[in-house]
């Protein structure tokens, strides 16, 4: 069976990759419990990193690597096409050579991190408030009386932003007493509107 060719940013590999690893992780933070054992919470899953060894060989196999090096080089995120892996928008954030390279032979490794956009989605321009007319000083932002939400024991910030339909960021933002998002305690009341 042949695979389809690795795809970045419009460079499509000549032949693919010998090698690919894809490690997944998730984040969990453990926290002391006083005269006790201890508590887990399940911070979500952090970005897949995906890498691999290839080789160009052949006729112009250091121009080729060349040609790769310059998609290193393009700054932000694309779309990385793998034969086996589902497709992501990631960025290129490592490409070494694995041994010296010659004209006729290249051997090299590669890094991509895949990136998540729903937290820049979740980001909202903030515009500078206007002077009140004829003060020169800048009006009070508006009062509101917001919803609040109290917390039960096991609940995590990220769990009750779901919750609410935000997202981790937008839930500190409404809640600049919160320090740590891995901290909360039942009974604590945590605005969500």
């Amino acid at each position: 069976m042949e695979l389809t060719p690795m795809q970045y940013k419009g460079y499509v590999w000549p032949h693919n990759p010998r090698t690919y690893t894809i490690r997944y992780q998730r984040k969990v933070a453990v926290h002391k419990i006083p005269f006790g054992r201890y508590a887990m919470q399940d911070l979500g899953l952090t970005r897949r990193v995906m890498t691999g060894e290839g080789e160009f060989y052949g006729p112009g196999a250091y121009d080729e690597f060349k040609k790769l090096a310059s998609v290193f080089y393009q700054s932000g995120p694309g779309a990385l096409v793998h034969p086996v892996w589902q497709s992501a928008k990631a960025y290129f954030v490592e490409l070494a050579l694995a041994q010296e390279p010659r004209k006729d032979y290249v051997k090299y490794t590669f890094t991509f991190w895949e990136d998540f956009e729903g937290y820049r989605q979740s980001l909202t321009a903030k515009t500078a408030e206007k002077p009140a007319a004829g003060t020169g000083t800048t009006a009070p932002p508006a009062v509101s009386a917001g919803r609040y939400h109290t917390v039960v024991a096991g609940e995590t910030l990220w769990a009750i932003a779901q919750t609410y339909g935000l997202t981790l960021g937008g839930l500190m933002a409404l809640n600049p007493q919160i320090k740590n998002p891995n901290v909360i305690r039942p009974g604590q009341q945590v605005r969500v509107g």
